[in-house]
Order: structure tokens, then C-alpha cells, then sequence
């Protein structure tokens, strides 16, 4: 797989904006997430990338059903961001 990242949307973290987490669970060989953040560049309000997090799923979770692969995804997602 080819991932292409633009860096210049790339932001520093600013913990007085919220976060948004998107998430992607449909992939059956293991979990993605991109952590955005919505800040005013050069006068215009844009949404950039803050990180990325992946893993790869073990062969018990690579069986779960939809919902309890995004609910799976959520919780490692958040404790791994809390860190």
C-alpha cells in the first residue's frame, strides 16, 4: 500500500482547539487512525493532519463484526493518544 502525505497540512498541536478522530476500521487487516484539528492558516480556517496511528490486527480481533472492530478501534485509539 502507498501512502501519500502532504506535510504542509501538517499542524503543531494546539490543545485549546478541539480534535477530531477519524477512524478506519473496515480494512480486515488491521486499524488506521488520523488525528485532525481544525486552525486558521494564513487567515483561512483548515483542517490538517495532526498524527497518524495504526496497528495491525491479531487473528481473533480480524473476525470481529463491524461495530466491535470501530468499538475496538475507538478505545486503542484514545488510550494510545493518551499516552
Amino acid at each position: 500500500m502507498l501512502c501519500v502525505i502532504d506535510l504542509n497540512q501538517q499542524f503543531l498541536t494546539d490543545f485549546a482547539l478541539p480534535f477530531k478522530l477519524y477512524i478506519d476500521a473496515a480494512c480486515s487487516q488491521g486499524l488506521r487512525e488520523a488525528l485532525h484539528q481544525r486552525q486558521i492558516v494564513d487567515g483561512e480556517p483548515r483542517e490538517g493532519v495532526i498524527c497518524y496511528i495504526s496497528r495491525k490486527l491479531n487473528d481473533s480481533e480480524a473476525r470481529y463484526g463491524a461495530t466491535q472492530t470501530e468499538c475496538l478501534f475507538l478505545v486503542w485509539a484514545l488510550e494510545k493518544l493518551h499516552d
